[in-house]
C-alpha cells in the first residue's frame, strides 16, 4: 500500500549526515556490541592505499573501537589505472576510493589540507614544497578534534619509509603527538577544540626484527598482535574484510584477494607510554572512563543479552532507556555525542525505518524551483509517528503527524525553491588555487572533511516510544540502469550556464591559425546571452563573440572561434566566458564516472593554454596503443598528427602505414594482448618503423619489451628542473627536426620521469641524458634508442605523459624528435 501527499515548502540549505544502508540483524547486532566500548585510534599516513585496511578492520569490528584514518593527500599525484585523470581529477576519485573503502572496513576517513606532488625522496623535499606549518597544524587538529588514546602510523620519519610523503607523514605525527597537547601549539584552534594528549604512538609494521633498526631503537620495546581473526557475527575473517576493503582502490589496480589464516602484526614505540601487551594498555575503554555512566553500562548489557536476530525491534526500548541516560551525561564529552549517535542510528536499523528524498533530476540551479520525492517507509512492527518535514534555515517545520503502517510506504512531492545564493556543488578543496602545495581551505572547520557536506537534504522527526529523533537525509537522485540497477547519484548544484574548451592545450606550429571549440551547456531551461573568448593582446579571434539561446536544460551548443597566434613565440591562457543577463560565467563542467564509485562534478575555470612554438614533425600517420591511461594522442593531434588508437584488432591489421607507432604508459602491464603482438610489432621496427614505449613498470606481459634486452627498474628522477645532460648531443633525437636545447627542460612539472631502465644492451642502445635528483647518483635510464634493422626503438621514462597535457612546449619538441627519427 502506498500514501502519497503534495507539499510546496521554501528551503534553505545547510549539512547533512550521509546516506545510512539497511543493516542486517548480525551487524546490528555487532553495533550494539560496539556501545559498550569507549577507545579510539586514528591512523596516520600519506596516500590513498597506505592504510592497513587489515589493521583498520581488526579496531573498528574486532576491537571495536572509534577508528580513524588521516591520509595528509587525496593522492592527487598518483598514476591513474582506469582513465586518463590526472592532478586534482584523480584526487577526487581516489577520495571516493577510500570513502567506498572505509564504508567495509568501520573507519572515518580524514584529510590534511596537503596536495600530493608526486613521488618525493626526502622528507625535507616534501616539507619545502608544501607549507609545513599549515600541514602540521592539520595534524594537530584531527588529534585534538578525533581525541585518539592511541596514534598509529604506517611508516618510520625517516628514509626507511621510501617516498618522501611517507617519512612525513610519520615526523608530522610524532610532532602532532606533542603539539597536541600543547595549549600554546595552533592556539587559534582552542575556539573549536581542546588540547589532546594520546597515550602513545607506534609504529605498525609487519615485521617482527626491524632489520634495518636506527640504534636508538635496539631497545625499544614493540609487541605482536593477532589481527587475521574470524567474527562470527559478521560471517567473515578481518583478512575478508581488508581484502574488500582495498580491492575499492581501483584506479591503483590494488584488487586484492583475501588471505584467511593468522596474520600478526607488529607495533613499535615511538612516544609516550609505551604498551606492554596490547595497544590500549593503561588505556580505560570501557564505560568507567564516563563519570555516572553504571546505569548506561547496565543497560547496554541487557540490550546485548536480550537481542533477538529474528525481531531486532524488540530491542527498541532498551536502546531508548539507553538515550535517555546518556541525555543525562555530559553531552559535551566525544564519547557521549559518539554513543548517542550510535543508538540513533541503532533505533533506526532496528525500527526497519528507510527514509529518504530524491529529486526528479540530478541537478538545479540556485533559485530555481526542484521537485522532490521524499519517501518513509517502516518495516517492522513497532510503533513510530512521523512527526514532521522540513527544511533547514525553514521558521516551521511541516507537521505531519503521521502514524506509520508496517510496511506501507509514504510518499510526499514537494516543489522546493531554492534559495538565491545557494553555492555550486564544487568539491571544498577545489575552490580556490592550490597555494605552495596546499588546498586553500578558509574554514578552520571544514578542514579533515574527505567531502562537502552537502547543502541540499530534508529533516525528519520522527516519534519513537514517546522520544523524538530527528534525522537529516541529503538529496539524492536515484535510476534504474538496464544492467546494473538501482544507481544513486549526489544531487548537484550548478550555474546556470557553464562553457568548457574542448582541448586543454593547443600548440601552434606556425603563425597559421587554428580552430578552437568551445562547448556552451545550459544547466538551466531558457538560457541565452553571448560566450567569447578571452585572449591576450595580440592574439586574433574570429569571430569575437557568438549568441546562443538554449531553450532546454543540458542542451549543448558548439562554437568555433579561428585563433590567429602571434609571430614571435609565446605562451598564454585562454579562458571562455560566457555571458547571461548581465551576470558573467567562466565555469567548465567535467563529470567524472566510474561504477565503483558515486559520479562527481567538479566546475575548474574554463581556460586553456595556447602555445606559439617553434615546433615540427615529419612522422603523421601515428598508431597508438593505449595503456593505463593519458592524454598523449591529444596532445599528438595538436602537432597535426593522425592518431589511430590500436587494439588487438588494430595490430592484426597491416602496421606498415603508420610513421610511428607508440605504446602508452604501463600498456605492457596491463594489455594481455600485447603478448600475441610483440613480435609483430618488433617485426614493424625490423621493416623500416619507428617504435616509441612509454614507462612500464617491471613485471610486464612479455619477455622482451625491445629487441634488445632492458631491464626496467623503480629509478625516477622527481626534480622537475633537475639538470638534463646531453651524453650523446649528435643523435638525431636531439637534432631532428627540433633542434633540443636546455630551455626545452624548463617549466617541466611535477616530475623528470620515473621507472627508468636500470639495465640495457650498451652495444646496441644508447642512453641519450643522464639526470639525478640532488645527492643522488646520475641516472642515464631516462630514454633509450636503437636502430633496429631499418627502423627505429625508444624507450622512455620521461614523464611524457604530465608534461604534454600541461602545455611544457619542450616536451612536444621532444616527442616530436622522437616520433619523427627517420622520416624526412
Amino acid at each position: 500500500m502506498r500514501r502519497s501527499f503534495t507539499f510546496l515548502f521554501l528551503f534553505i540549505a545547510t549539512t547533512l549526515s550521509a546516506q545510512v544502508p539497511s543493516l542486517s540483524s548480525s551487524e546490528i547486532f555487532q553495533n550494539i556490541k560496539k556501545l559498550n566500548v569507549l577507545g579510539s585510534v586514528l591512523y596516520i599516513a600519506a596516500h590513498p592505499d597506505d592504510e592497513n585496511t587489515l589493521m583498520l578492520s581488526y579496531l573498528s569490528k574486532d576491537q571495536m573501537v572509534r577508528t580513524g584514518y588521516l591520509s595528509l593527500t587525496r593522492g592527487d599525484g598518483g598514476q591513474n589505472l582506469i582513465g586518463a585523470e590526472q592532478g586534482y581529477n584523480i584526487g577526487v576519485i581516489r577520495t571516493q576510493e577510500l570513502l567506498g573503502a572505509r564504508r567495509i572496513d568501520g573507519a572515518q576517513q580524514f584529510f590534511s589540507r596537503a596536495y600530493d606532488f608526486g613521488f618525493s625522496k626526502t622528507k625535507d623535499e616534501t616539507l619545502h614544497f608544501w607549507d609545513a606549518e599549515k600541514v602540521q597544524g592539520d595534524v594537530v587538529w584531527m588529534i585534538r578534534k578525533f581525541q585518539p588514546d592511541v596514534i598509529i602510523t604506517r611508516f618510520p620519519p625517516d628514509p626507511r619509509a621510501g617516498h618522501g610523503h611517507h617519512q612525513t607523514s610519520a615526523y608530522l605525527a610524532e610532532e602532532g603527538f606533542k603539539l597536541a597537547a600543547d595549549p600554546n601549539s595552533y592556539p587559534d584552534q582552542l575556539k573549536f577544540v581542546k588540547p589532546w594528549q594520546a597515550k602513545r604512538l607506534v609504529w605498525n609494521t609487519y615485521t617482527p626484527g626491524f632489520t634495518n633498526k636506527k640504534p636508538e631503537e635496539e631497545k625499544t620495546p614493540f609487541i605482536s598482535i593477532e589481527i587475521g581473526g574470524y567474527n562470527p557475527i559478521l560471517g567473515k575473517s578481518y583478512t575478508e574484510i581488508a581484502a574488500e576493503s582495498r580491492s575499492q582502490h581501483k584506479s591503483q589496480g590494488f584488487g586484492s584477494a583475501p588471505q584467511r589464516g593468522e596474520r600478526i602484526d607488529f607495533f613499535l614505540h615511538k612516544v609516550g607510554q609505551p604498551a606492554q601487551k596490547s595497544l590500549f594498555d593503561n588505556v580505560d575503554i570501557s564505560w568507567k572512563r564516563i563519570k555516572g555512566s553504571e546505569k548506561v553500562k547496565t543497560l547496554i548489557a541487557s540490550t546485548i543479552k536480550n537481542f533477538s536476530v529474528n525481531k531486532p525491534s524488540a530491542s527498541i526500548a532498551d536502546l531508548l532507556k539507553i538515550n535517555t541516560e546518556l541525555n543525562r551525561l555530559d553531552t559535551a564529552n566525544i564519547y557521549i555525542k559518539a554513543k548517542k549517535e550510535e543508538v540513533r542510528d541503532l533505533i533506526v536499523q532496528c525500527a526497519g525505518l528507510w527514509f529518504e528524498s530524491n529529486p526528479n533530476e540530478f541537478s538545479a540551479v540556485a533559485g530555481d524551483l526542484a521537485a522532490v520525492n521524499i519517501s518513509v517507509v517502516k518495516r517492522s512492527d513497532v510503533p513510530v509517528k512521523l512527526v514532521s518535514l522540513g527544511w533547514i534555515g525553514n521558521t516551521k517545520d511541516s507537521l505531519v503527524n503521521l502514524p506509520l503502517n508496517q510496511n506501507e510506504l509514504n510518499a510526499f512531492a514537494i516543489k522546493a525553491k531554492l534559495p538565491d545564493n545557494l553555492p555550486v556543488s564544487q568539491p571544498y578543496w577545489l575552490e580556490k588555487p592550490i597555494e605552495k602545495g596546499i588546498f586553500q581551505i578558509d574554514r578552520q572547520q571544514d578542514i579533515g572533511y574527505p567531502e562537502n557536506r552537502p547543502a541540499t537534504v530534508t529533516h525528519f522527526t520522527f516519534d519513537i516510544g514517546g522520544q523524538q529523533f530527528t534525522f537529516t537525509r541529503p538529496w539524492i537522485f536515484k535510476y534504474a540502469d538496464p544492467a546494473e540497477g538501482e544507481i544513486y547519484r549526489p544531487f548537484e548544484i550548478r550555474p546556470a550556464v557553464t562553457t568548457t574548451i574542448v582541448e586543454p592545450v593547443y600548440i601552434f606550429a606556425s603563425a597559421e591559425p587554428k580552430t578552437i571549440t568551445m562547448v556552451v551547456e545550459a544547466q538551466k531551461n531558457y538560457v541565452s546571452g553571448t560566450v567569447r573568448p578571452e585572449i591576450p593582446a595580440g592574439w586574433k579571434s574570429v569571430p569575437e563573440s557568438a549568441s546562443f539561446t538554449l531553450e532546454n536544460k543540458y542542451q549543448q551548443q558548439y562554437f568555433s572561434f579561428i585563433i590567429t597566434p602571434p609571430i614571435d613565440n609565446q605562451e598564454v591562457s585562454l579562458k571562455a566566458t560566457a555571458i547571461v543577463e548581465g551576470k558573467t560565467f567562466d565555469r567548465s563542467i567535467r563529470t567524472i564516472s566510474y561504477r565503483h564509485i558515486p559520479s562527481q562534478t567538479i566546475f575548474p575555470v574554463s581556460e586553456a593554454r595556447l602555445a606559439k612554438i617553434d615546433v615540427k614533425t615529419t612522422a603523421k600517420n601515428i598508431g597508438y596503443i593505449a595503456g593505463a591511461g593519458d592524454d598523449v594522442p591529444t596532445a599528438l593531434r595538436q602537432m597535426d598528427c593522425q592518431v589511430t588508437m590500436l587494439n588487438a584488432a588494430g595490430l592484426s591489421k597491416d602496421l606498415a602505414q603508420f610513421d610511428a607507432i607508440v605504446v602508452g604508459v604501463r600498456a605492457y602491464n596491463t594489455e594481455d594482448y600485447l603478448a600475441n603482438y610483440q613480435a609483430k610489432l618488433m617485426e614493424y621496427v625490423k621493416n623500416g618503423g619507428t617504435m616509441v614505449v612509454q614507462y612500464t613498470i617491471p613485471g610486464q606481459k612479455v619477455r622482451q619489451i625491445g629487441p634488445f634486452p632492458i631491464q626496467l627498474g623503480r629509478e625516477r628522477v622527481t626534480e622537475e628542473d633537475a639538470e638534463m645532460r646531453f651524453l650523446v648531443p649528435e643523435s638525431p633525437l636531439l637534432n631532428t627536426p627540433n633542434k633540443i636545447t636546455q630551455k626545452d627542460f624548463e617549466g617541466w612539472v611535477q616530475e623528470r620521469g620515473l621507472y627508468f631502465a636500470a639495465d640495457w644492451d650498451k652495444q646496441n642502445y644508447q642512453a641519450l641524458f643522464s639526470a639525478n635528483d640532488e645527492t643522488e647518483s646520475a641516472k642515464e635510464g631516462s630514454v633509450l634508442y636503437a636502430k633496429y634493422g631499418k627502423g627505429h626503438y625508444i624507450y622512455t621514462g620521461l614523464s611524457f605523459f604530465r608534461e604534454l597535457p600541461a602545455g611544457v612546449t619542450g616536451a612536444y619538441r621532444l616527442f616530436a624528435n622522437m616520433i619523427s627519427v627517420g622520416k624526412k
